[in-house]
């Protein structure tokens, strides 16, 4: 199963090529913005498979990235269980 991430912008290429360097939660990973040609330096997007596919609001983005954070805990709480 692939996920689509929500991660904030944190550099935009200089070549011009459409690129930026994304980080999520401090993981920072080179994204192609081709979709997302309107994203800026501070915007948050969706990200599948290198592809910036949407933008989103600071707030959906931090309400996405809660229940990444509550789907982590579950799965370590599962790990934990005898």
């Amino acid at each position: 199963m692939c996920l689509a991430i929500p991660g904030q912008i944190i550099s935009l290429s200089e070549a011009g090529d459409g690129m930026g360097r994304v980080s999520f939660g401090g993981v920072v990973k080179e994204v192609s913005l081709a979709f997302t040609p309107e994203a800026q330096v501070g915007d948050y997007v969706i990200v599948h498979a290198g592809f910036a596919i949407s933008q989103l609001d600071e707030e959906e983005a931090q309400a996405a990235l809660a229940e990444f954070k509550a789907l982590e805990a579950m799965e370590a709480d599962e790990a934990a269980a005898p």
